[in-house]
């Protein structure tokens, strides 16, 4: 392999830019007295934004094994703990993947 400058002030520029994105919003918040409600509301749908962005390739680019797992685990998560989500999520997966094949 030889030493390419051009790919290593590449990754040093994305390192700075993602150190700055997220040192950025730590310092705008610790300078507010109060955070203002839009951006409480914006903070609070982080979480269920990351889990859409992991979930949704799954289900629209995976298998039927893996939509017959996402179901279940939506319909038992709403009614269980996340133990059994997960536990028979993963039973249907295997169960579909050991009869019917990939």
């Amino acid at each position: 392999m030889q030493f390419d400058l051009h790919m290593v002030l590449v990754i040093i520029a994305a390192a700075v830019a993602t150190y700055a994105t997220r040192i950025g919003g730590y310092v705008l918040i610790t300078t507010m007295k109060r955070i203002p409600p839009r951006m409480e509301a914006a903070l609070n749908a982080v979480p269920a934004a990351v889990l859409t962005t992991l979930v949704a390739p799954a289900f629209f680019d995976g298998g039927w094994d893996s939509k017959l797992a996402l179901a279940a685990a939506l319909v038992i998560g709403l009614r269980y703990s996340h133990m059994w989500m997960l536990a028979v999520s993963w039973v249907i997966v295997m169960a579909w993947r050991h009869t019917i094949g990939m």
